[in-house]
């Protein structure tokens, strides 16, 4: 019988997300308010720092040009204040034992190091968008992950986003959307086993 298998989003399902504390912190240092910060962010970057396209470095160089006086030791501690472990981050290696574990993030290996480290003899494949060169909701994620899944078995996937379950879904994915309040962490396991008597 084939073990089910558990795909976790990393932001809003293990840790926080990097907004809306990361922007606060930065704005606080900034020449402009939080919310132009934040506007540029996403006009100008965003989509090409999630793909890989650009480089962390050219990350903290743009962060530069809105904070002047802030240093990049600085700045990156705001990340490590920004993204803390959720309780569901401690289940892992719980949910390890009956499932297959794998994540699959839109974010950046190194943010994201201090929260996957830990976990990692627990996980069978981690697939983050700046190194797959695409971000959920795209398709090409989505494919990378499916192919560490072995044939017709029943895969559960996990976000904060309601927007990333629909692609999942079309897939065959079980879908479950993680709320604010952790409640969805007591579905796991009822799920996975549903889903492995199904087999």
């Amino acid at each position: 019988m084939t073990r089910p298998q558990l795909v976790l989003d990393i932001g809003g399902v293990l840790a926080t997300n990097l907004s809306p504390l990361f922007w606060k912190l930065l704005a606080a240092e900034a020449i402009v308010s939080e919310e132009e910060l934040y506007a540029a962010y996403k006009q100008q970057i965003s989509e090409r720092l999630w793909i890989g396209e650009l480089s962390e470095d050219q990350f903290w160089v743009w962060v530069k040009t809105y904070t002047p006086r802030l240093g990049t030791k600085q700045a990156r501690k705001f990340i490590d204040s920004s993204l803390q472990p959720l309780p569901a981050l401690a289940k892992v290696a719980e949910w390890s034992e009956i499932a297959d574990v794998h994540l699959l993030s839109n974010h950046l290996p190194t943010w994201v190091e201090p929260i996957v480290k830990p976990i990692l003899p627990y996980l069978k494949s981690v697939t983050i968008s700046s190194e797959a060169a695409s971000r959920k909701p795209h398709p090409d994620i989505y494919a990378r992950t499916a192919a560490y899944l072995p044939s017709g078995s029943h895969v559960l996937f996990v976000d904060d986003q309601a927007k990333n379950l629909k692609q999942a879904a079309s897939l065959g994915w079980r879908t479950l959307l993680a709320d604010e309040k952790g409640e969805w962490v007591a579905s796991i396991i009822p799920l996975l086993e549903k889903g492995s008597q199904q087999q």
